[in-house]
């Protein structure tokens, strides 16, 4: 996961306004303010290729503890070091760990409804939406549990209040960006927030990065889960 660029491992570089470029892979053309600094682009499809095995793995997991789900997602072959897939790993380890401590939810069709909500939160969310998408994929999460639309009432609140918590702890420790350290904050954030209000307690332990080494960006003391 040391690589930046998925073509030539070269760092990633973020434009100031969009440009046409060519997926390397796929060779899609789109819009985007990220490439690499020898200009390989790699669109989010495709960089998220194989995704679909989260919900294979959510589907056979037993834990109620969405920290040790979110470590198994990480480690599956589409997770890269930063990237989109965080977007959906974040809520569906979310999902499965509620489910798992008590929560009354139909499991297979939650999380297909996190992959379609969280795959259309784009890469670089954090920095260019001034909202990351690990904490929005928690907001989506509450959202998808109670049953939110614009129009409802009391569940339209909590999903706001969830991403906006989520946000906080994220905006507290700073960037640069890193998708491990900021899935984690959303994922505690999330337990506590469910706890107070859905009276469903998933479990929680203390979490030591094991990734600081794979990230050129990585923040050291400064980040909540340093060893």
């Amino acid at each position: 996961m040391k690589e930046e660029c998925l073509i030539c491992n070269a760092p990633l570089e973020y434009l100031e306004k969009d440009i046409s470029m060519e997926c390397e892979i796929c060779h899609k053309k789109e819009n985007s303010k990220t490439r690499c600094v020898n200009g390989h682009y790699v669109c989010n499809e495709c960089h998220t290729k194989g995704m679909d095995s989260i919900i294979g793995v959510c589907l056979n997991e037993t834990s109620d503890n969405p920290v040790d789900i979110m470590d198994k997602l990480m480690a599956q072959p589409f997770c890269h070091m930063h990237g989109p897939e965080h977007h959906v790993m974040v809520g569906s380890a979310l999902l499965t760990a509620y489910k798992n401590a008590g929560g009354d939810i139909a499991l297979s069709e939650a999380l297909m409804e996190m992959m379609r909500r969280g795959k259309s939160v784009p890469g670089g969310a954090c920095g260019f939406w001034g909202a990351c998408g690990a904490g929005i994929s928690s907001g989506m999460f509450i959202s998808i549990i109670s049953r939110s639309t614009p129009l409802a009432n009391e569940p339209f609140a909590l999903s706001n209040r969830m991403t906006a918590a989520a946000l906080g702890r994220i905006g507290e420790v700073g960037g640069p960006r890193c998708c491990k350290r900021d899935s984690f904050l959303s994922i505690l954030a999330a337990i506590d927030f469910v706890e107070e209000h859905f009276n469903i307690k998933m479990q929680k332990r203390d979490i030591v990065c094991k990734y600081s080494g794979e990230n050129q960006q990585c923040i050291g003391k400064r980040c909540p889960f340093s060893k």
